[in-house]
């Protein structure tokens, strides 16, 4: 199997991600001020929009902490307003956002995005061939994740979201010039609701140009220490 390690320049401490997947302002930034200086980027997510508090955290991360952010919202939406909600994201130093839809969707995001890059979000990496069989989809999820990236670059998305698993096909089927941003990964056995899990190499390997870990640091005794081991294994894969 080919290595698709990424040649993108992207300093290595910010090839990881962290998912701030927690319910109040207060407790996102009590884990950034914990995570400190082991995490540069962070993804915020629907529980965090739902708290009331997004945009003062989103600012707090850019204007205070020098954060990238990562707005994981997966617009899903008529096009109109998916591309409503897209310009409103513009001048706030949001690094990447998602698009969970069909082509007009992510056509719609694309005419809007601006400084903003936009992913098209695949098959979530909770599914699995069962799962995406009892929605109806007859297809194999391999397939499926080619068709939906490949449809995505052309709109013009600037890379898509997909597991480890189907990472290494799209490198070796869609080439190097777009992003691809790998969640789902697993440091040690998973036991979660996550299904299509690699670990952090396995991840790189395969063509990931970021990862995104939640719980793996979040419910670590130390989640600093969590993090800087992960970050160890980002250096050494990369330098």
């Amino acid at each position: 199997m080919n290595n698709f390690l990424s040649d993108k320049t992207i300093p290595p401490v910010e090839r990881l991600i962290f998912a701030l997947d927690v319910p109040t302002f207060d407790e996102a930034k009590r884990l950034v001020e914990i995570l400190d200086d082991s995490v540069n980027f962070y993804k915020i997510g629907l529980e965090l929009f739902m708290s009331g508090n997004y945009f003062d955290l989103l600012n707090w991360l850019v204007e205070k902490k020098n954060k990238k952010v990562f707005a994981d919202l997966k617009f899903f939406d008529v096009p109109q307003t998916v591309k409503s909600a897209v310009r409103q994201l513009g001048g706030k130093g949001i690094t990447f956002a998602t698009v969970h839809g069909n082509d007009s969707i992510m056509k719609a995001a694309v005419e809007e995005k601006r400084e903003v890059k936009i992913l098209a979000v695949t098959v979530l990496t909770s599914l699995d061939q069962k799962d995406m069989e009892d929605l109806g989809f007859s297809v194999d999820i391999k397939q499926l994740v080619l068709s939906r990236a490949r449809r995505a670059l052309e709109i013009g998305c600037d890379g898509v979201i997909s597991s480890g698993i189907e990472a290494h096909d799209l490198r070796s089927e869609l080439g190097e010039k777009f992003i691809i941003v790998t969640p789902g990964i697993r440091p040690v056995v998973n036991a979660d609701d996550q299904k299509r899990t690699v670990d952090v190499e396995q991840a790189f390997k395969a063509g990931a140009d970021y990862i995104v870990v939640g719980r793996p640091i979040k419910n670590a005794p130390d989640p600093r220490k969590a993090a800087m081991d992960i970050q160890q294994t980002i250096k050494k894969l990369f330098a």
